[in-house]
């Protein structure tokens, strides 16, 4: 009887292992055959393509726009990190912490910008300032550039929201 218990185990392992071995060796080959097709689906064909000249017209440079409709935030704001401010500001960022505000002012930072952190007490916000100016319009003009600058860029897509601030003193 302790015979036929150890043959039936021993039969049951060897199955058990056979089996499992089999259906590991397929699914490598079928893998090995899905990456042999794309291998040869990606071999460049070379071709001879003749591209005809292509006439264009002059491009003129559109006149350049004064920005003085942009709307402003009044705010009092203090400065934490960076530069003095000046009476009109760029704010690409805000923030309830701190430490956030502070990253992204590094981030703008070693981009070659002279970013400024400002704290709004009555908001309880710090705002990532991008760039400061005595005038509306140059602050205006400043934001335009920006945006424009940042206008694919899937990391900062809040950056389109970019806003002008008068620190109110």
């Amino acid at each position: 009887m302790k015979k036929y218990f150890v043959l039936a185990i021993g039969l049951c392992l060897t199955m058990a292992f056979t089996s499992s071995c089999k259906s590991s060796e397929s699914a490598y080959k079928k893998a090995y055959e899905k990456a042999k097709q794309q291998e040869l689906a990606q071999t460049p064909v070379e071709e001879t393509v003749e591209v005809a000249p292509v006439q264009t017209a002059p491009v003129q440079a559109a006149p350049a726009q004064t920005v003085t409709s942009a709307v402003v935030r009044e705010e009092k704001v203090t400065v934490v990190s960076g530069n003095a401010l000046k009476d009109f500001s760029v704010v690409c960022g805000s923030f309830g912490s701190q430490v956030n505000a502070n990253n992204l002012k590094g981030e703008l930072d070693a981009a070659g910008y002279n970013a400024v952190v400002a704290y709004n007490a009555s908001n309880n916000m710090y705002r990532v300032i991008v760039s400061t100016h005595a005038d509306k319009a140059s602050a205006a003009q400043a934001r335009e550039q920006f945006k424009a600058r940042y206008a694919n860029d899937a990391k900062h897509p809040d950056f389109q929201k970019a806003w002008l601030l008068y620190n109110v003193k």
